[in-house]
């Protein structure tokens, strides 16, 4: 299969054509607006349906609507855009309507800016809207990752009845890398969604909803029985890189662009005489919360480098659980981090630690 020179944005798009997604609703926002500008052509092209929604919030509610009729579905927008989707979010999740986000972070709050951030990672995580839900989130940390995750994302999506979120950003979405895309499955030979709406003539009808009036008997109910999927999706997706950890004594965790120019310091440190590793969550949830634990073991210094203020830091301290102490570095309002900002944080560190640098 031939490698082609595709921008991250291009590479879902392209990728989610081949998981068999006929289905896109979106309003432009930078800096994804590639994808919907490449899916308007694209899906014509192959017999599916682009439309450019009014507004996210309409666009959010037509993927409800595909979602419900067992369509391969997917949206795409950036942080603010993506706010004014969590009411449908938190439908389709309570609904358990498979379908695909990508959220490609711009800086903020507010409208901030179009540049690169880790800054929504909270919203990502803990559901974003009302009530008790859960995304499966992914975060890549190459145009070939993004690929690779965005066609996965429709088979967990399908598998689970459950909304999944891409999270990438602006770097990752706008950067141009070599990338080898999947080839197209046959969309015929899906596994059949017994539960979607496709008309009763001839059988019991199907309902899906997201109301239920009688609390002690329904609502209660609804919620442990997403509880238990939820608790399933835990033990069975867990998603992580480990980079140079089994003799470290500091570990670095980050993900997605972060943990790109986390490598880089791991090698550098290491060329210092300092025991550097790299955890690289793919799952964001879950999140891989066992494996730092187990590392905690021995390590006692984790360094968690966010494109943020620091969010993903909280679920790193509930995983070490006070094993280890937990030291953070990041930058907000979509400034990345430098290798050489981050390497003498890193060098700070093991200086106060009694390491020997060179």
């Amino acid at each position: 299969m031939a490698l082609e020179l595709l921008k991250g944005n291009i590479a879902i798009a392209e990728s989610a054509l081949r998981a068999g997604c006929r289905y896109f609703f979106g309003y432009p926002i930078t800096p994804q607006n590639e994808i919907p500008a490449y899916l308007s052509k694209r899906l014509p092209e192959i017999g599916g349906v682009f439309v450019q929604a009014e507004s996210e919030v309409a666009a959010v509610n037509m993927v409800f609507g595909a979602a419900a009729a067992g369509a391969r579905v997917m949206t795409t927008t950036s942080s603010p855009g993506y706010s004014l989707m969590q009411e449908g979010i938190s439908y389709i999740a309570g609904a358990e309507l498979p379908s695909v986000f990508v959220n490609i972070v711009r800086g903020g709050p507010g409208l901030g800016n179009i540049a690169p951030a880790q800054s929504d990672y909270f919203q990502a995580t803990r559901g974003g809207g009302h009530g008790d839900y859960r995304l499966i989130v992914l975060a890549g940390d190459s145009a070939q990752e993004l690929a690779n995750l965005t066609f996965e994302a429709f088979e967990l999506a399908d598998k689970y009845r459950n909304p999944v979120l891409i999270l990438g950003d602006g770097l990752l979405g706008q950067m141009s890398e070599p990338v080898e895309l999947p080839d197209f499955i046959d969309i015929n030979k899906l596994p059949e969604k017994k539960w979607a709406l496709k008309g009763a003539k001839g059988k019991d009808r199907n309902i899906i909803r997201t109301l239920w009036l009688h609390p002690e008997d329904a609502v209660e109910k609804h919620n442990e029985h997403l509880n238990e999927k939820y608790e399933k999706i835990k033990k069975e997706i867990i998603k992580y890189e480990l980079y140079k950890v089994d003799d470290a004594s500091m570990v670095i965790v980050a993900y997605g662009t972060s943990s790109r120019v986390a490598r880089k310091v791991v090698d550098i440190a290491r060329e210092n005489n300092i025991k550097l590793g790299l955890i690289r969550p793919i799952t964001l949830w879950p999140f891989p919360e066992n494996i730092i634990n187990k590392i905690a073991d021995r390590v006692k210094t984790f360094l968690v480098v966010e494109m943020s203020k620091g969010q993903m830091i909280d679920d790193v301290k509930i995983a070490v659980n006070g094993k280890s102490e937990v030291l953070f570095y990041g930058k907000a309002g979509g400034w990345v981090p430098t290798v050489e900002e981050i390497y003498n944080k890193v060098k700070e560190i093991a200086i106060s630690r009694g390491v020997k640098v060179l």
